[in-house]
């Protein structure tokens, strides 16, 4: 993909310092007493910018706790009042914009299941022509980047130029230790295209559990994540939702206060070495490349061979050996398996591809 021309116009919002941009709440506002006291341990953080909570929860089945509403946005407003923590919630329609800009919310998320639809997004894009706050855009709930950057350009053509991207995982069928699968490649990727765009890691919805909350971190902030959302509550254990991902506000200074910031750039002498290392890195590349063209020089005569023998194009019993031979080989180099096993088979899917091709040619 390329990067996208509608995102010129971006404005640098978040704070452009060495600490990540932290918000932090529960999950849903579920009471007048839970809102304040937990907003009240959270304002204690330093690090904490932003206090966040649902108002409207969307529920896969019907019977479960779906937001407090309005009576929410009350609560929010007078803990606003009392600590001046910013306020951010979810909004899924119009009318939740329209009562969320009344009580004074600050910015705005939109979550991953309205982001797959994007009739859903258009709506919210329209209801957000001429109002002045950022616009937070989760990832939708399958790796479908197209999807999200879609999103991301509709609130932008709204005329919203303070915008993020939330990454809070990918819905996957395999087995995995996370509630939803970090997948950081497309993140990355997200970057890349979009290098203006700060993007926040949700890490609450990525793990599901408390547990595994200090190490997504980490690794977020290695990967350069510009901002943490981290759900909060003053008494995680009895949360109507999500308690399992949750944390206590003196849980979540002690995580704060482990992570490791690093530098992003280093010293003459390392800025020296990282260049002589990717110079390196482009040679190789330059190189790997080359073998791969080759190859499928050779994969063509291949195959322009088993047509003119009338041989078929897949070799089961070819593949199984190849499989076998270059991952022993590859592990025992010390690469990684799954990788390995990742790379054999696009090439082979390319190889298959070509070959077929050259058996729909037609003879001259």
């Amino acid at each position: 993909m390329s990067p996208s021309p509608r995102l010129n116009k971006l404005i640098q919002w978040l704070p452009q310092d060495d600490k990540p941009f932290v918000i932090a709440g529960p999950c849903s506002a579920e009471s007048r007493e839970q809102v304040l006291e937990t907003g009240r341990q959270l304002v204690r953080l330093s690090q904490v910018k932003v206090f966040r909570a649902g108002i409207w929860k969307p529920r896969t089945r019907p019977d479960g706790f779906e937001g407090a509403g309005e009576e929410g946005l009350k609560w929010m407003k007078e803990l606003k009042a009392e600590t001046g923590l910013q306020l951010t919630t979810e909004v899924a329609s119009p009318r939740h914009i329209e009562l969320a800009l009344k009580h004074g919310i600050d910015m705005f998320w939109i979550g991953a299941r309205t982001v797959v639809n994007p009739f859903s997004v258009q709506e919210l894009a329209e209801a957000l022509k001429g109002v002045d706050v950022p616009v937070l855009v989760k990832n939708p709930l399958t790796p479908d980047i197209k999807l999200w950057m879609g999103a991301l350009e509709r609130i932008h053509k709204a005329g919203i130029n303070r915008l993020a991207a939330i990454h809070r995982g990918f819905h996957y069928f395999k087995q995995s230790p996370y509630r939803n699968a970090p997948m950081w490649e497309i993140p990355i990727e997200l970057r890349r295209l979009l290098p203006a765009l700060p993007v926040i890691t949700d890490i609450s919805h990525i793990t599901g559990r408390r547990d595994l909350l200090q190490v997504v971190a980490q690794k977020a902030l290695d990967l350069e994540t510009n901002g943490l959302m981290i759900e909060s509550h003053f008494n995680p254990e009895k949360a109507l939702t999500d308690a399992d991902q949750q944390i206590s506000p003196a849980s979540l200074k002690a995580m704060l206060a482990s992570l490791i910031v690093r530098e992003r750039t280093g010293s003459i002498d390392f800025q020296h070495k990282l260049e002589e290392l990717r110079t390196e890195i482009d040679k190789l590349d330059g190189e790997l490349i080359q073998l791969l063209a080759r190859r499928m020089e050779v994969v063509s005569e291949i195959g322009a061979y088993k047509k003119e023998n009338n041989i078929t194009i897949l070799q089961l019993k070819r593949w199984k050996h190849i499989i076998e031979d270059r991952l022993a080989i590859g592990t025992n180099m010390g690469l990684d398996r799954e990788f390995l096993l990742l790379l054999l088979e696009l090439v082979h899917e390319n190889s298959i591809k070509l070959q077929t091709q050259i058996f729909n040619q037609e003879k001259k």
